[in-house]
């Protein structure tokens, strides 16, 4: 019977020790959680919110970038996109950089990569898993492999499956100009 008591107050000391250990870490963890989310500065949006930022009737010219932190091409072509945010703003040009990284990394990659880098243009994460519905809808040829560019004006608008140097990317946002 001692023996018994003994196993059974080891236990539940353990467990009791296990318990307030576990507490302590999500503790930190949703602290660290909220400081983070406090910091964004991108909106997360479906598909349904997207869609009127990616169809806007006005006399700008648009070009949406398709991408991600984890895809080098696209990382590759963002300081064009930047660029054109900057030296266009003045010829009604705007720009915006619709994300595709995953929710779970949106405070370990794609907040610490806009801080970073110090990205000027509107940034949106895209969160919606229906791609059968949304990738057709943004272009009907488009296969959802990034990067991928959308420039338009008005009617006219046009659609890249591609990655561009800084002089391509200029050349096509001229023909709308």
């Amino acid at each position: 019977m001692k023996y018994i008591t003994l196993i059974f107050l080891v236990i539940f000391m353990s467990c009791k020790n296990d318990t307030t250990s576990k507490e302590v870490v999500e503790s930190s963890t949703t602290v660290k959680e909220e400081k983070v989310t406090t910091n964004r500065q991108f909106e997360i949006y479906d598909y349904d919110g997207l869609e009127p930022l990616i169809n806007k009737k006005d006399d700008k010219v648009h070009v949406v970038n398709f991408w991600a932190t984890w895809c080098a091409p696209c990382i590759k072509e963002l300081p064009y996109f930047e660029a054109v945010n900057e030296n266009y703003k003045d010829e009604n040009v705007e720009v915006l950089l619709v994300s595709l990284d995953f929710p779970k990394d949106y405070d370990s990659k794609l907040q610490p990569y806009i801080d970073k880098h110090g990205l000027k243009s509107t940034v949106v994460a895209f969160d919606d898993t229906n791609q059968n519905r949304w990738i057709p809808a943004i272009n009907e040829n488009w296969s959802g492999a990034i990067p991928a560019t959308i420039i338009y004006k008005g009617d006219k608008r046009q659609f890249y499956e591609r990655s561009f140097t800084q002089e391509e990317l200029e050349t096509e946002i001229k023909r709308f100009l």
